[in-house]
């Protein structure tokens, strides 16, 4: 698969047919090495990178876009939207944050839809 880093390990559920490039693989259990090799462009060189799963900050009661939506709701009915009865996705995509050990640069890693994501320590031989 493309968005994983090198080393990791994929747990694949029911049957392993080659499938058309369109229908992604489904995938169950990913495990993530805690430390990987990636490209880091301040360093302009491929170092160790921190891996860690991405969480989002705390939302802005004052940020424009909740003030719109505040604006938008208030007054008589509930909701500006039509709220969703039923989920399309089972599972969300996890993004993983890379933060380069020489410099502290951070980038995120493409997300990977996996019902469960475990980062682990890989022990060399």
């Amino acid at each position: 698969m493309r968005g994983l880093p090198l080393g990791c390990e994929l747990k694949l559920k029911g049957s392993l047919k080659l499938r058309s490039p369109k229908r992604p693989v489904r995938v169950s259990e990913v495990k993530v090495p805690r430390v990987i090799n990636a490209y880091c462009p301040r360093c302009r060189a491929y170092t160790e990178h921190a891996v860690a799963l991405y969480k989002h900050g705390r939302r802005r009661a004052l940020a424009e876009g909740e003030r719109r939506y505040a604006r938008k709701k208030e007054g008589y009915g509930s909701k500006r939207k039509p709220e969703q009865k039923r989920f399309a996705k089972v599972t969300k995509k996890q993004v993983l944050k890379l933060t380069c050990k020489r410099c502290g640069y951070i980038l995120h890693r493409k997300g990977v839809r996996a019902k469960r994501f475990e980062i682990v320590e890989v022990v060399k031989r």
